[in-house]
């Protein structure tokens, strides 16, 4: 399972976020999503957790959570129609 974060600050990095989530377990990856022309974040990134438990306890945790004056949405990422995610 993977788990989708929206509205994250554009300014935020990786390691802001892993240092985030680390509280709920281990970060095995962070994926931002980034304009393909500019290298800006478009404010969502997808993390993979260490195991569900942990990846279930982030969501619960810290969706509608408050960083840098926004409230980001966490969730269980869906797979886009004939992809797969872990």
């Amino acid at each position: 399972m993977t788990i989708y974060v929206g509205n994250i600050p554009y300014a935020l990095k990786e390691d802001d976020l892993k240092e985030v989530f680390k509280e709920y377990g281990e970060v095995v990856s962070i994926k931002m999503i980034k304009d393909k022309y500019s290298s800006r974040s478009k404010g969502f990134c997808f993390i993979e957790m260490e195991n569900d438990e942990q990846e279930d306890l982030a969501v619960k945790e810290c969706d509608r959570r408050i960083i840098s004056g926004r409230n980001i949405v966490v969730a269980k990422a869906h797979s886009k129609k004939g992809y797969e995610t872990k």
